[in-house]
């Protein structure tokens, strides 16, 4: 059961979107489940690992004419096949002029490609950092290429602990996307280095292995696929806990928004949260979504990574 991104109710905006894309997009995507965060309504979003494209062309109609989708692949045969649909997805979405572009390159190097200095409001990726050797240096890519406030939301899988070299050179295993899976402690602070705020967890599946063979070279290691959003917060975010109201209004949210794992924000209703999570409300794309105001000291709360972590589905942790 590898590489699948753990299932939530689509929205029917976006079930409606990824039904007018085109069938060779769909077929030739290799991608796991969806990964599409909330209230995109004009922003610039980066697909890393974009593949055919479906993923882009689904959020080109979700950020609408004004918004931008970038999708950037190391694989030329997916890039072209990406490339050879703009015009019939555009004249499908009654678009004047494009609002996709598709980029061959790695997620690493994204300098390399062209992308400027906080340039997007949104990075996505969809179960493809795990092949990339050097995670430190994606994020680092994708951080440099966000906007203040903006959010990196991706899935991938995740270990219990640190893979031997036997496994991380397993055919197999890289293929089922588990060879390269990160430890997911190393998450954290590779996200803190980098810059990022803590990671929010959205949700998390564990991986079954059922191969006797596969269970063998694995031993006791467990891992688990999640999706996680981090945020490229200001310097001047952090002024302390507060609470917060959703104002609704977010399409396919507009009673209620599932924000992580964590936080579940209910349209109308005060709701505390800790100095991150008031942070990333106040400075992100979110912020006019919510009335924000300062609230009692939560630091005798246990940290939202203890609250709600991959730890909790890793059983040898």
């Amino acid at each position: 059961s590898a590489c699948v991104t753990s299932a939530r109710p689509l929205p029917k905006a976006v079930r409606d979107a990824l039904e007018r894309v085109h069938e060779e997009v769909v077929a030739r995507y290799y991608g796991c489940g969806l990964v599409i965060p909330e209230y995109l309504e004009s922003c610039r979003i980066l697909d890393l690992g974009s593949g055919s494209g479906r993923d882009c062309y689904l959020l080109s109609q979700l950020v609408g004419e004004q918004g931008h989708i970038t999708g950037i692949d190391m694989t030329e045969g997916q890039v072209e096949v990406a490339k050879k649909h703009v015009a019939y997805h555009m004249d499908k979405f009654g678009y004047q002029k494009p609002n996709v572009e598709f980029l061959q390159g790695y997620m690493e190097k994204l300098r390399d490609a062209g992308l400027a200095d906080d340039s997007y409001d949104i990075v996505i990726s969809n179960c493809v950092i795990n092949l990339a050797p050097d995670k430190r240096a994606v994020l680092r890519a994708a951080y440099r290429v966000l906007k203040p406030g903006g959010e990196m939301y991706f899935s991938d899988v995740y270990a219990s602990q640190r893979l031997s070299e036997t496994v991380q050179k397993h055919r197999v295993l890289w293929g089922e996307c588990l060879g390269g899976a990160l430890y997911w402690r190393d998450l954290y602070s590779i996200a803190e280095e980098v810059g990022f705020s803590p990671p929010c967890l959205v949700t998390a599946s564990p991986i079954a292995i059922v191969d006797k063979e596969l269970e063998g070279i694995i031993g006791d290691c467990r891992f688990v696929s999640a999706t996680f959003r981090l945020f490229k917060l200001p310097g001047s975010s952090q002024a302390g806990p507060g609470q917060v109201i959703y104002n609704g209004g977010i399409v396919g949210h507009e009673r209620e928004l599932v924000f992580d794992a964590n936080f579940t924000f209910k349209e109308g209703e005060v709701v505390d949260v800790d100095a991150e999570m008031a942070a990333i409300l106040r400075s992100s794309r979110f912020a006019d979504k919510f009335l924000i105001q300062a609230g009692e000291d939560l630091s005798c709360l246990p940290s939202r990574w203890h609250l709600w972590s991959p730890r909790v589905l890793l059983s040898s942790e």
